[in-house]
């Protein structure tokens, strides 16, 4: 069980992965590996919070659990549609990244500047994002064990919350030094460990963006899945649809497997639309009523 709960739940993972990493960036690199423990530290205590909660809803309301699921899958949906409009609707954002890269690169070389303070805003805004990102985790390894007893959902959902932290936080203590683990190999005398930092120089941040792919494409398969499985009628429709074009295209196993996926996926990412341009015009609607009162 815990084995389907991992799988169901990695696809949270990439994105985890990227988020967690892009939050600690900025920090002295002598300071990374501490500011991620302590943002693995706020990832315990969230654990802490969400595993007895959902455990609870488990044994006294369990037909809250489906909506839960659903709305998470709806999240996820969400949140990967906004990253990819992200460049449409937050273009001040993008136009200013670069900008802001060199206000940060000054402000860690400026003594003067107190980067305690900074770090602490840095660590809160981790921990927050990891509250979000773990309640999409635990509440899809529930989904997965539902039917179990509450023994075993215990056990699973406690080994899950368990192995993603340390996963996640060992990976994202990998991932930010390991620029300066390919600094340190290219100034080695040896010709083929210096090729080796030079590649892990130039891979660095070609590690991001693809985690950061994986982890967006992740989240329609993950979140259209939980949607269709928990819809009788989208997921009915779902195996139509790839049975019938597995029919006509008489393509092979592989891809048959696959289609399921890319339908789940296509699902995800109509959904997270939806949700998407409902969320903004709400949005809209609340700031123009504001600004009339």
């Amino acid at each position: 069980m815990t084995k389907v709960a991992a799988k169901k739940t990695a696809g949270v993972l990439g994105d985890d992965l990227a988020l967690n990493a892009k939050q600690v960036s900025g920090v002295d690199p002598n300071r990374e590996l501490p500011v991620v423990w302590a943002v693995a530290k706020g990832s315990f205590k969230n654990k802490l919070i969400l595993v007895p909660t959902a455990l609870a809803i488990s044994a006294f309301a369990p037909w809250a659990v489906t909506p839960l699921l659903m709305l998470g899958g709806i999240y996820l949906c969400y949140e990967g549609v906004e990253k990819l409009a992200h460049t449409y609707l937050h273009r001040d954002t993008v136009a200013n990244a670069a900008q802001h890269h060199a206000v940060l690169a000054q402000a860690i070389a400026n003594p003067a500047i107190d980067m305690v303070a900074f770090e602490k805003d840095k660590i809160k805004g981790a921990i927050r994002t990891d509250f979000i990102l773990s309640a999409e985790i635990i509440v899809i390894a529930l989904g997965t064990v539902t039917a179990a007893s509450f023994t075993q959902q215990i056990a699973v959902v406690s080994g899950i919350a368990l192995i993603m932290t340390v996963g996640v936080y060992g990976l994202v203590a990998g991932i930010v030094k390991l620029d300066d683990i390919g600094l340190h190999l290219s100034e080695k005398s040896g010709k083929f460990v210096q090729n080796i930092g030079r590649a892990l120089l130039l891979g660095a941040p070609y590690l991001m963006k693809t985690l950061s792919v994986v982890g967006t494409a992740a989240m329609f398969m993950v979140g259209g899945g939980i949607l269709t499985h928990g819809i009788p009628v989208l997921h009915h429709l779902s195996d139509n649809i790839a049975q019938n074009v597995a029919s006509v295209a008489g393509i092979g196993a592989l891809l048959t497997t696959l289609l399921p996926v890319i339908v789940d996926a296509i699902v995800g990412i109509i959904a997270g639309a939806i949700a998407l341009g409902a969320i903004t015009l709400g949005t809209r609607l609340v700031g123009r009523n504001a600004r009339q009162l």
